[in-house]
């Protein structure tokens, strides 16, 4: 893990549901990364959420209010080559992991254990998080994702699901259900915008490596209480590939969301953020 360098943390008024929290930045020593985050402060317990490859910390506007709202504490950072983190100088060779930047940030501020949530390729980080830190955590929630799971008929099935033409479809097509699209045009275009500035302009670092190999078996080692969350539409993760995942995690159970496609969180935010605190509260 990267060693700390310099931290500041001060308040401002962040763009997530008119809800004002704390913006903060870690900066580390490895390879000068930097990692953005955003966090509500508070005596509450903490809820890590952790962003699609579609997002950043801006897209969980609509779950600030709800989180917090219910006593829980927000906490939310860009991973590296996303939103405002970087990834450093040597970012090729030295990339750092996301589960290694979320215990830095835990060791930072103080948290010993945290609930974690991640959605698509956040769930990626999660997963990971979870194997690496099981001390560490009290709760995990995987939210429309495939988990970034290694085994060979997982990746198979993704190919008979996704096509290669499907890759090739604008982010907004594949991500948002059909049912959301046509219902709600204003919050499409907002989810885009979003979206479209997620990453920084120029050449996209890869995504980060992962310190394990995920694989069905490896979800075994999961013993926290698990939620798997996914949308009846969600084209990458519909409901029949999260059952590979609940069946390998024993303290775990599953939420399926009718009509809903791959962003959960932003097409039926109130459905979503009652399954998310209902589960968190039952902990």
């Amino acid at each position: 893990m990267g060693k700390l360098r310099l931290v500041f943390l001060f308040a401002v008024a962040v763009s997530l549901g008119a809800q004002s929290l704390r913006e903060g930045r870690l900066e580390l020593e490895v390879n000068g990364a930097s990692i953005f985050y955003v966090d509500s402060g508070g005596a509450g317990t903490p809820v890590v959420f952790l962003h699609a490859a579609t997002g950043s910390v801006e897209t969980w506007e609509k779950q600030v209010a709800a989180i917090t709202g219910a006593g829980f504490r927000f906490l939310a950072f860009d991973r590296r080559g996303w939103g405002k983190s970087t990834t450093g100088t040597s970012a090729g060779t030295n990339a750092g992991t996301a589960a290694d930047d979320l215990a830095a940030l835990l060791d930072h501020l103080k948290i010993d254990r945290c609930h974690v949530l991640g959605t698509a390729a956040g769930g990626f980080a999660a997963f990971d998080f979870a194997l690496s830190y099981p001390q560490r955590l009290r709760s995990l929630i995987i939210a429309n994702s495939i988990g970034g799971m290694e085994d060979a008929a997982l990746v198979q099935l993704g190919r008979r699901l996704r096509p290669p033409a499907f890759d090739a479809l604008p982010a907004e097509l594949r991500e948002l259900g059909p049912a959301y699209r046509a219902a709600d045009a204003a919050g499409e275009e907002r989810w885009s915008q979003l979206e479209k500035r997620s990453r920084p302009e120029g050449p996209r670092a890869p995504a980060q490596p992962l310190k394990n190999h995920l694989t069905l078996a490896a979800l075994s080692a999961i013993t926290v209480p698990t939620l798997f969350l996914t949308g009846g539409a969600d084209l990458y993760a519909p409901p029949a590939v999260q059952q590979f995942f609940a069946a390998r995690v024993r303290n775990s159970k599953s939420v399926v969301l009718p009509d809903v496609g791959h962003s959960g969180y932003w097409e039926q935010p109130e459905a979503f953020n009652r399954a998310v605190i209902g589960f968190l509260q039952g902990r």
